[in-house]
């Protein structure tokens, strides 16, 4: 038997094994997939009702910033959410307010959270917040950014209705009781 292996003969077992890695990796990339575990970062382990997933097609976003990217994820938000949307200004004072980074994939799928400021006293605000960014994945593809870091701060008023501060109508003013 020959010492020296024919090229043709490694090529073989090398190629299967990279269409087989391949094929794997295409089987857990699908943007459209819903997430149904938490993922890093979350503080709650909500994840989208069954069905909650997928509802609109997000139009895929022309920024060329993380701050342009902003806009169209919250109008993407209000979009799926518009019957919980607190409309018009805001009370003077609010349940909870929080700030959430979310990092997507150049697809927009979710792969992070972290919360830079989290509505600790309102646990289940924290759950629903999480959960209705889990539910608009994936977010618009931001084809010129790659992946984005995307951060907004939740107004959220006792009601469960809420406003994204970046397309938020503002607060009315406290009234003075003197």
């Amino acid at each position: 038997m020959n010492s020296r292996s024919s090229p043709r003969r490694l090529l073989l077992p090398a190629a299967a094994s990279l269409l087989a890695c391949l094929g794997l990796a295409a089987c857990g990339s699908n943007p459209n997939a819903p997430i149904t575990r938490p993922v890093p970062g979350q503080l709650s382990n909500a994840t989208p009702q069954p069905g909650e997933s997928g509802r609109i097609a997000a139009a895929p976003s022309s920024a060329k910033t993380a701050r342009e990217y902003r806009r169209d994820a919250a109008r993407y938000i209000y979009q799926l959410n518009s019957q919980r949307i607190y409309a018009g200004k805001l009370p003077p004072l609010l349940y909870a307010v929080g700030t959430l980074q979310v990092t997507l994939d150049a697809r927009g799928k979710v792969l992070s959270m972290h919360w830079l400021r989290a509505p600790t006293h309102a646990p289940e605000v924290i759950a629903e917040i999480e959960r209705t960014v889990l539910a608009a994945s994936p977010f618009p593809a931001s084809p010129q950014l790659g992946g984005v870091t995307w951060t907004d701060t939740w107004l959220w008023d006792e009601s469960g209705h809420f406003q994204l501060d970046t397309l938020s109508e503002g607060q009315l003013e406290a009234q003075d009781p003197r």
